[in-house]
């Protein structure tokens, strides 16, 4: 379980590193639609499918047609491989990956409190409030501190690959706190 934790957030890692990101803001419109549709379209069946099909109770439809409803980025090192991850289509699919993985892991969260009983306002709001953290530190912490390291530990690989490794788990960790998968 370790091994496929470390291997999928490595993966996801290294696809985000080689999306241009002016290329994702101008497609941010089209991921977002893209990752809305294939997030809500299969989770919306899979609920109502699993509902009357199977005859489960509600949340357990729910909790069955989110992993409907998510993508992964399994075949991404193929994409890499052949050169094509600056395809618009490629970008669009990176951006809705990571619409449906956050939209799954979000539901899954809700679904997990729900069923332990610890599902109210204050988990809701711990939850926001760790979320806003989590995409704070993420998304401006971290690029401050990386351009940082990465100017003044110049040339030295192997720190450099540990520095972003390390980076990865403390991220992976902070969303964990935020009550959110890694």
């Amino acid at each position: 379980k370790l091994f496929g934790t470390v291997g999928l957030l490595y993966i996801m890692f290294l696809a985000g590193l080689e999306i241009d990101f002016r290329d994702f803001q101008r497609n941010a419109r089209k991921s977002l639609t893209f990752g809305f549709l294939t997030f809500a379209i299969p989770l919306s069946i899979g609920t109502v499918s699993t509902l009357y099909i199977l005859g489960f109770n509600f949340t357990s439809s729910l909790l069955l047609a989110s992993m409907y409803a998510t993508h992964t980025l399994i075949s991404y090192p193929i994409v890499s491989r052949l050169g094509v991850t600056r395809n618009e289509a490629v970008t669009i699919t990176v951006g809705g990956t990571i619409v449906t993985d956050t939209a799954a892991l979000l539901l899954l969260s809700i679904i997990t409190a729900s069923a332990k009983g610890e599902l109210n306002a204050m988990f809701i709001a711990e939850m926001v409030l760790g979320l806003s953290i989590f995409a704070l530190v993420v998304l401006w912490v971290v690029p401050h501190i990386g351009r940082w390291f990465f100017r003044t530990v110049e040339g030295e690989g192997t720190s450099q690959y540990i520095f972003t490794l390390a980076v990865v788990f403390v991220a992976a960790t902070l969303a964990e706190s935020a009550k959110v998968e890694p």
